[in-house]
């Protein structure tokens, strides 16, 4: 991608003076969103909408329809990845790309994702509503399983599309009732023909809320996305012996929980080692067989550890298996190591972010430079195509909770920052207009 010389700088300029004042109908982007709220309710106002249930392929439907009245074209490739294009004035142009993803945690909120995919489809109508033809095509994408909370890892659809995972690998992910990711995207009709990867990308764009405090505290509306923290999921199992817990003598035991609990207490101490920029829990854990009055012969736990800083990242890895060893053994435990996640640390297209902050700041939004703390499609498509990212607040921080809350306001002002940007990568055909 060229951004600033030769032939590609003058139909920059194009688009930047026919289109660098636009804004979306937030209004619109809203009531999308609270459309696709009501697919996959959850218990306390947010989403269940995990991917490939019955609830996916309806919101998939409706994100379909909503992308076909928009002027869109669809294409489905083998995982299940949506690709809704809006053809350019010069159709053997490298696209420009926006999205992200459908598909929520078991307790999600409304926005983590979603926002990235409506608000790509509100810039595309708000284009075809201006009269604009963009010279490059324009695709928004709905990646599969971006969470990986039913079928680890997560980002499953982008990986396998950037070449991070082979398509069996994928297909035979399981959830905790046994059934197979590949089976479950067949049983709802997701399945596409296309080949996987292989298309071409001029620059990716993702829009996301930012799932951390940052930018509400900062009082800003934008945030540019610089990093994002590389990722190490281990998923540990700890063998022991189930026991009777009245009858079985304390130096008798073999008791996999203790050794669930002191693992546990070592991530949070391996984290706090590594400050600053450095963050690990455990947010998954299992004991069985689960019952007040018999020891767990076996518990299941992953571990999250995360940072920005590549150094910092190995290091954590390194501690937690040799002191998570080290404990089963004092326990007399087996213990197994698996890793379900990983991505090293991501920098993001500098010429992209500087671009996105121009617009940010020609806007008039209040806006700074951040670190993702979340793991992103965007961090796997980083690596075939120049990408990327543009965050909006939250209240709060909160986010993978069914109270995570943004303000129309912040929707939009993040979503004119998209669709100015997209406009000014794309082009605009000559002869074409601004109507507004």
């Amino acid at each position: 991608m060229n951004t600033g010389t030769g032939a590609d700088a003058g139909k920059a300029d194009a688009g930047r003076s026919a289109a660098s004042n636009l804004r979306v109908d937030g209004a619109r982007l809203w009531d999308s969103l609270e459309a696709m709220a009501r697919i996959g309710p959850g218990v306390a106002g947010g989403n269940n909408r995990q991917t490939v249930t019955d609830a996916d392929g309806e919101a998939r439907r409706l994100f379909q329809r909503w992308c076909e009245d928009a002027g869109m074209t669809m294409q489905v490739d083998r995982m299940g990845n949506m690709f809704m294009r809006l053809e350019g004035a010069d159709p053997s142009a490298d696209p420009v790309w926006m999205g992200s993803h459908l598909d929520t945690q078991p307790t999600g909120g409304r926005y983590d994702g979603v926002l990235g995919v409506l608000g790509a489809l509100e810039v595309v109508r708000t284009i075809r509503d201006r009269g604009i033809k963009p010279r490059r095509p324009i695709v928004v994408v709905n990646w599969t399983n971006e969470e990986g909370t039913r079928f680890a890892p997560a980002m499953l659809g982008s990986g396998v599309f950037a070449g991070l995972h082979d398509e069996a690998y994928a297909n035979a992910r399981t959830d905790a009732a046994g059934l197979r990711f590949g089976d479950e995207l067949e049983r709802i009709g997701w399945r596409g023909d296309q080949p996987m990867g292989g298309r071409p990308i001029h620059a990716l764009l993702e829009y996301h809320i930012e799932q951390g405090p940052i930018l509400e505290a900062e009082g800003r509306q934008i945030g540019i996305v610089t990093h994002g923290q590389g990722l190490w999921w281990l998923h540990l199992t700890l063998s022991g012996r189930d026991a009777h817990t009245g009858s079985t003598p304390m130096a008798m035991r073999a008791d996999a929980g203790l050794g669930m609990a002191r693992i546990i207490e070592a991530v949070n101490r391996i984290a706090l080692d590594h400050q600053p920029g450095a963050v690990g829990s455990v947010g998954h854990a299992v004991l069985a067989p689960n019952s007040p009055n018999v020891i767990a012969g076996t518990a299941r736990m992953t571990i999250d550890l995360r940072s920005p800083d590549a150094g910092k990242l190995a290091s954590m890895r390194e501690r937690v298996e040799r002191e998570a060893a080290g404990i089963a053994a004092a326990l007399g435990l087996a213990l197994t190591v698996e890793v379900t996640g990983h991505f090293e640390p991501v920098a993001f297209d500098p010429a992209l972010t500087a671009l996105v902050r121009d617009v940010a700041g020609r806007l008039g939004l209040s806006h700074m430079d951040i670190v993702s703390g979340a793991g992103h499609d965007a961090c796997w498509i980083n690596r075939i195509g120049p990408t990327a990212m543009i965050m909006c607040p939250c209240v709060g921080g909160l986010s993978h909770n069914e109270a995570e809350e943004i303000t129309p306001d912040w929707a939009a002002a993040g979503c004119d920052v998209l669709l100015n940007t997209a406009l000014e990568l794309a082009g605009v055909a000559a002869g074409e207009r601004n109507s507004g």
